[in-house]
Formats: structure tokens, C-alpha cells, sequence
């Protein structure tokens, strides 16, 4: 992404994966050099490369440090990063727990301050409130969505304290056509919630070809750790969760197909829908979801502000897939999905149809909706949604 530092400005490079901790900002007459890190150039090529940007007799020498600076940081596909991937994954696949990943950064991180924390934004629980199959939450960070984040909440109430909750996160890294699933306790500051393996061993026994078990990324994806966290302040430490990430469907948009016709896709969504049928009442589905993605951060040629310009009409297009989650209707929010090969890159979109297609009597209605400036010219947007 674009350097935030005013000082040092060039392509910020980082890895979501958190195999590497080093972040690497590349100045702006090298980033096009980053193009011949594709394995077909040579080092004479790179050198001619930085030579065309720069004019820089040096561009040998400065070639030979930016490989140097890439190796270390484990950001070029070789012996060094496969080391450091495998040692990652297998140190989160033989822990007891799953570690919070972002408390500290995205909520405190102790039990004291973030009680008060939550206090602070989320105010007291609603009193009392009709029960809900399930609602949808934003995974946007806190800060920027507290308005969506108490308005699925508060759709919480006591009827809802004896339930095991089907947290079904969007897998920001996860391989597309998969659905990834942990046996692990999600622990935070609070304390560790209970994941009820009964429902995690039988989507793995039913429907193996859908499924990576222990997958690496719920140990750094945020969209269910934040649920957890809202979940613990109103159910206490030990809340029953079923955490299940969602990989993106893009190979189906791509070909033009349903989701549903890869059959390992087709398998989860039968089982799930078949154990939410027998169980009923005593599961409660929660959704962290976010919506559209534009601006500069996104790819997009232009930036973006809330509610001003282009996102006037990203607005309008949000509605009109927000009518058909309201309405139930899989096809018919897949279909707008697809509308330009979801060039609103909503993030949200394999949750939600995951949920219509294992419940696909819902219905559903919308209590928030936000435009949220992650920076001055990219904008997420977000809501709350409560389905019955």
C-alpha cells in the first residue's frame, strides 16, 4: 500500500500473514523495479531497470541491496520464506489456543481496559429484544464502526445466553472454494470461549473436501476475533462459538457459476444448512462482514470520500444488494455481486451467501449502515443486519 509516513514516501510492503514481522518502504523511483521480481528476470534486467527509473549509474549496487533488503524481510518466494512459513504454521497448529492477534492494536489489551472500553462505546445492553436467527456485524475495525457494531449487538438479549454462536468470518487470506475450521479455544484478555467441537468435528467428517482444518489464517484473521470479543462482553468469557472462515467465491464469479457448483462448495453449504436446521433455536449465526472497499488503498484511479462523489453511487449499489440479502434472495445477491465482477470488492459477500444458502427461509433487515474513511482517499463501508 501507499507509505503512511509523510517523510518516506514509496510503496509500503508488509506481510498479512505475519511469517515475516519486518515492514519494508521501497522509494518511489524503485517501486517499478519491483515489477521484475516475477521469475523471469534476470539481475541484468533489474539493473536495467532501475537504470530506465532512475538514471543512476549505481543501479547495480542499488539493485543488489534491494534484493538483499527483500530476502531478509522474507518477501521473495525462496528457501528463506518457505523456512519461515512452515515453522509459523506449524507452530499455530501445535498450540494449545489461538492467541489474540489484535488485541493491543484493534482493543485493549487487558481485561480492565477493555470492560471500560466497551463501556465507553457500546453503552449499556438494550433491555428487552425479540430473538434473531442470526445477525451481521462489521469486522472493520471498532474505531471506525461503533454505530453497526451496537446496533447488531444490542439485537443480543438475554434470550440469546445459553446459545452457541456460528461465527462466520470472511477469510481475508484464505484459498477461495474453502471454508477453514479450528479446533482451538479463541482466547482474549477476558478470558478463553468455548469452541463447541461437536460442530466443528462434524463439518470436517461431512464434508472434508470443503474444509482446511487447524488453517493457519484464523490466526491472524480479525473477522471473528472482534466477535468474540463483543460476544464475551455480553455473555462472559466462556460463550459457546463455532468459528468458520469463509474463503472468497472468486473462481466462481470468474466462470460465471453459482458458488454452489463446485461440489465442495455445494457439500458445506448442505451440511451447514443441515445441522442449523436440526439444532434450530439453539444456534445464533453472527456474520463479520464489511462491505465495499474503494479509494486509492483499493486499486481504484480515483479517491474516494464518505458519502461525497463516486460513493454516491457506491451507495446506491450497496442498497441494492442489501435489498436482496433483506429479501433472502441468494441468487438474486449473487447475481449484483457479480455486476462488474464486484468491482465494490466487497469483502462480506462469501458469509452472507453462506448464511442464505444454509438458511435459505431468512429473512433479514438492515438497522445500520456507514461509510468509514479508513484514510483521506479510501473509504469501507459497513451495517448492521439482523436476520428471523
Amino acid at each position: 500500500m501507499p507509505s503512511p509516513a509523510e517523510d518516506r514516501p514509496g510503496l509500503m510492503i508488509r506481510d498479512p500473514f505475519e511469517f515475516s514481522d519486518a515492514v519494508l518502504i521501497v522509494p518511489p523511483p524503485l517501486v517499478r523495479a519491483l515489477a521484475c521480481f516475477d521469475g523471469e528476470h534476470d539481475q541484468a534486467g533489474l539493473r536495467q531497470a532501475i537504470y530506465d527509473a532512475t538514471g543512476d549509474l549505481r543501479s547495480g549496487e542499488l539493485g543488489d541491496h534491494l534484493i538483499e533488503a527483500l530476502d531478509n524481510a522474507g518477501f521473495l518466494e525462496n528457501e528463506r520464506f518457505d523456512q519461515m512459513r512452515f515453522a509459523c504454521v506449524r507452530e499455530f497448529q501445535g498450540a494449545a489456543v489461538r492467541q489474540p492477534c489484535h488485541a493491543g492494536s484493534a482493543y485493549p489489551d487487558t481485561g480492565e481496559e477493555l470492560e471500560a472500553w466497551i463501556t465507553e462505546h457500546m453503552g449499556q445492553p438494550a433491555g428487552v429484544v425479540e430473538p434473531v436467527a442470526a445477525i451481521a456485524a462489521p469486522h472493520a475495525s471498532p474505531d471506525g464502526g461503533w454505530a453497526s457494531y451496537r446496533a447488531a449487538y444490542r439485537s443480543l438479549g438475554g434470550w440469546a445466553e445459553e446459545k452457541t454462536f456460528v461465527i462466520l468470518g470472511t477469510s481475508h487470506y484464505g484459498e477461495p472454494g474453502l471454508f477453514g475450521l479450528t479446533r482451538k479455544q479463541f482466547v482474549t484478555p477476558w478470558g478463553a470461549a468455548q469452541t463447541e467441537l461437536s460442530l466443528v468435528d462434524e463439518l470436517s467428517r461431512r464434508a472434508p473436501s470443503s474444509i482446511r482444518m487447524e488453517d493457519y489464517c484464523h490466526k491472524i484473521e480479525h473477522s471473528i476475533e472482534f466477535q468474540i470479543v463483543f460476544l464475551q462482553s455480553l455473555f462472559g468469557a466462556g460463550v459457546r462459538v463455532a468459528p468458520i472462515l469463509a474463503g472468497s467465491f472468486a473462481g466462481a464469479m470468474e466462470a460465471g457459476r453459482a458458488p454452489e457448483s463446485d461440489p465442495a462448495v455445494a457439500a458445506f453449504f448442505d451440511v451447514l444448512g443441515d445441522i442449523r436446521a436440526r439444532e434450530g433455536s439453539n444456534l445464533v449465526f453472527v456474520l463479520g462482514v464489511d462491505m465495499a472497499h474503494m479509494g486509492r488503498r483499493y486499486g481504484d484511479d480515483f479517491p474516494a470520500e464518505p458519502n461525497r462523489g463516486a460513493m454516491a453511487e457506491v451507495d446506491a449499489r450497496d442498497r441494492r444488494r442489501i435489498d436482496r440479502l433483506v429479501a433472502g434472495d441468494a441468487q438474486g445477491f449473487w447475481a449484483e455481486v457479480c455486476e462488474n465482477r464486484d468491482d465494490l470488492k466487497w469483502c462480506g459477500t462469501s458469509p452472507f451467501y453462506t448464511f442464505l444458502k444454509s438458511a435459505p427461509a431468512m429473512r433479514g433487515s438492515l438497522l445500520e449502515y456507514q461509510h468509514w474513511a479508513i484514510d483521506p482517499e479510501s473509504v469501507v463501508t459497513f451495517g448492521a443486519m439482523t436476520f428471523a
